[in-house]
Order: C-alpha cells, then sequence, then structure tokens
C-alpha cells in the first residue's frame, strides 16, 4: 500500500455563542483538516489546530507520496527531527502539522487491520470516556448564550444538569475584575452541591499576587482543578505556597514539571506532541512522574475521536478531557458533535478512528473559511485591532 495523495483543508469552526476569556472574546477556531489517500482505497483523517498548519502540510506531502502509509516511524524520520531537538531546533508549527499527517496514518492503519484504534494502543480500559462541559460569560447569538451573569450561568449549567445529566463541569474563570468570577463560581457550588465536579480556566489571566487573592476567596469551594492561573510554572509554584487547589498547563515541559512540583497536570493534545505515537509515548512519561493527563477542547469530531481511543486504552487518563461539543452546532464528521450523556461519550468503535467525514460539512465549514477568512480568537471590542496584554491584574 502507499500513500497517493494528501489533502490539507482549512476550515471555521464556530461556537454557537462567543465566551469571554483571557484574550478577549472567543467565536470559535479555524482548523486544518488533513485526508491521507492511499492506492488501495483507504483514506485518513487528521486535524491541526490552526488553518496555517495546511500551507506546512502541504510541504511535507512530497516527502511522504510513494511511502507505505503503515510506516508511521518512517514518515516521522522524513518530516521531524528527534524529540530532544523540538524544544529548541524546530518551529513548533510544522510539529502540530505533521502531527495531523501523522494521525492520518493511524486512522489509515486502524481500518487496514479493521481495529479501532484503541485495539492498536492495546485495548480498552474502559469504554465510556468521561468529558467536562464548558460554561462561562457568553454574547447572545442567533437566540443562543447570552449568559452574562453569574445567576445566568448558574441556569445554563442546570439546565445541562436537568437536560442531560452533567455534574461535571469546566468554566472560565478570566475577568478582569475578578468579583464576577468568584460569585459565579460561588453560586454554582450552592446550586449544584457537593457532589458536582467544578474545574476552572483562567488562561495565565492573572499575576502571583492576584492569584493568591482569588486562591483565598474559592478555597472553600472545592474546586477540582484551576488551568493555568498564571502564565508559567515558576509562577504557579510560588501560587503553591498559599493553596493546595490543584494546578493545570498546556505547557509539554515535563521535566520542569516534576522538578517544580507543579503543575499537578498536563492538558494537551496530539497536535502539541507532534502526533499520536509522541503523545502515547508523553501519556507514558506522565504516569511515570505521577502528573496526570488530559486533553483540551475546540477540536472537530476527528481530533475529539482521537481523545477518545486516548482515553479509552489509557486507564492514567483518570480525569476527564475538556469538551465544547454542548457549544459547537455542528461538525465536519458524520453524526457529530459527540454528546455526552451523564458526562459520558461511547468511544468509536469502527474501524481507526471510527468517524467519517462529512464531505457536505467540510465543504461549508470550509466555506465560512473563505468567504471570511479565519476566525479571531483574540477579539476584545474595548481594543480592537490590539492583542490583550496578560496579566490581566
Amino acid at each position: 500500500m502507499k500513500i497517493t495523495a494528501i489533502r490539507a483543508t482549512p476550515i471555521n469552526l464556530p461556537i454557537e455563542a462567543p465566551y469571554w476569556w483571557s484574550f478577549g472574546w472567543l467565536f470559535g477556531s479555524s482548523r486544518c483538516v488533513v485526508e491521507v489517500e492511499t492506492d488501495e482505497g483507504l483514506t485518513g483523517l487528521g486535524e491541526a489546530a490552526s488553518w496555517t498548519a495546511c500551507a506546512i502540510v502541504d510541504k511535507l506531502s512530497p516527502r511522504l507520496i510513494g511511502r507505505d502509509p503503515l510506516d508511521i516511524n518512517g514518515a516521522e524520520l522524513v518530516c521531524l527531527p528527534s524529540w530532544r531537538g523540538v524544544s529548541s531546533t524546530i518551529d513548533f508549527a510544522t510539529i502540530r502539522a505533521f502531527a495531523a499527517i501523522e494521525t492520518a496514518l493511524w486512522d489509515i492503519k486502524g481500518k487496514a487491520f479493521n481495529q479501532p484504534l484503541y485495539q492498536l494502543f492495546g485495548g480498552a480500559v474502559r469504554k465510556e470516556i468521561g468529558f467536562t462541559d464548558y460554561f462561562g460569560f457568553r454574547l447572545k447569538h442567533n437566540g443562543k448564550g447570552g449568559e452574562l451573569t453569574p445567576e445566568a450561568v448558574v441556569d445554563y449549567c442546570l439546565s445541562l444538569k436537568e437536560n442531560h445529566g452533567t455534574t461535571w463541569f469546566e468554566g472560565k474563570f478570566c475577568t478582569r475584575d475578578i468579583n464576577p468570577s468568584v460569585e459565579m463560581f460561588r453560586q454554582l457550588r450552592d446550586a449544584l452541591g457537593p457532589d458536582a465536579m467544578l474545574r476552572m480556566d483562567s488562561n495565565m489571566a492573572y499575576s502571583v499576587t492576584e492569584a493568591k487573592r482569588i486562591a483565598a476567596r474559592i478555597e472553600d469551594l472545592d474546586i477540582r482543578n484551576w488551568e493555568e492561573p498564571c502564565a508559567t510554572f515558576e509562577e504557579m509554584a510560588e501560587l503553591r505556597r498559599f493553596t493546595a487547589i490543584p494546578f493545570s498547563g498546556h505547557n509539554v515541559d515535563i521535566r520542569r514539571a516534576v522538578e517544580l512540583g507543579v503543575p499537578d497536570a498536563l492538558c494537551t493534545d496530539v497536535n502539541a506532541h507532534g502526533g499520536i505515537g509522541r503523545t502515547l509515548r508523553f501519556i507514558g512519561a506522565c504516569e511515570a512522574m505521577g502528573k496526570d493527563f488530559w486533553c483540551y477542547s475546540a477540536n472537530c469530531g476527528i481530533g475529539s475521536a482521537i481523545y477518545l481511543h486516548l482515553a479509552a486504552a489509557h486507564q492514567w487518563m483518570r480525569e476527564p478531557s475538556q469538551s465544547l461539543f454542548r457549544m459547537q452546532p455542528f461538525d465536519v464528521v458524520e453524526d457529530g458533535p459527540f454528546l455526552p450523556k451523564n458526562n459520558h461519550v461511547r468511544v468509536p468503535e469502527g474501524p481507526g478512528l471510527g468517524v467519517t467525514l462529512s464531505k457536505d460539512r467540510l465543504a461549508y465549514c470550509h466555506k465560512l473559511f473563505t468567504d471570511n477568512g479565519p476566525l479571531d480568537q483574540h477579539y476584545d471590542p474595548e481594543e480592537p485591532g490590539v492583542y490583550k496584554r496578560l496579566p490581566l491584574r
């Protein structure tokens, strides 16, 4: 079997209503969908976290045309340097772009052997995969969203609990004035009760000084995890002296995390590592070093399917991954987006990733991109055209 073509398509994947995060109002993401075709009729799917990956995939493709798609290590050898050189000798954009190709090769491998990916990873230790549902302050758009007060956010989360059985929540705590965010989480704990999981995500919004003030005000709320309260592991280490709330971060520098003792968990995706193979090794390192691991949100169904298979095969992925499933009005895969029930999604049982690309939906999302350009993930109406500077306080 030989690779005959690699196609990269930029798409816009909007969410139903923009939510507030530390960099402004987020309307969705612009991503890259990759299809790898073979001479035996098998096509593998991959996804990159940025539309800019499309051009890099096009440059890498000539190195891979004619190669055996099952030789995944060989593909990596001709596209990326060794892992030890990643931090200093290569543009991270290349790593993330190759990850989409590499994922497609794994998808082909599963299809060639007629096995779901979790079987290729060693078999399933679980079939029902946990995810948190996201919440935060949202603008109103096409009849959706509009939760601009703590009370409105509480009502939104209670509706998720009533309609979908959601008891695991993760929300944005990143307002410049911390009082609305503090009040939101305090009211949520009162409304949802002591058994609900509450995780918060600040996206590096605060200085150590401000994070200390926040920690003092929420210490009694049993926060399961606080993602990126500050920008660096060193700042989290200083903050650790003042709170027992566990931290997580997106930086993949596990050696520094172990040395400093923080964060307690690393939240990444396959793009950050350069593909599924490197992610498998990273999860093993997290287990050896006692660092929890889960995956972050904002993917289309291709990336989400990867999360499902990883969590199915790895007992160490004990905590739920993030999801924006409930906020995504559509997806590029058939039957997508995934929708958790009672906090869980069942792992796909089809061969490979177990998802089928919808050509119509892909074309629609691509048209959104070509007609409107990439979505701005850093838009602040108070400072249009200016990137917000962190920390906020």
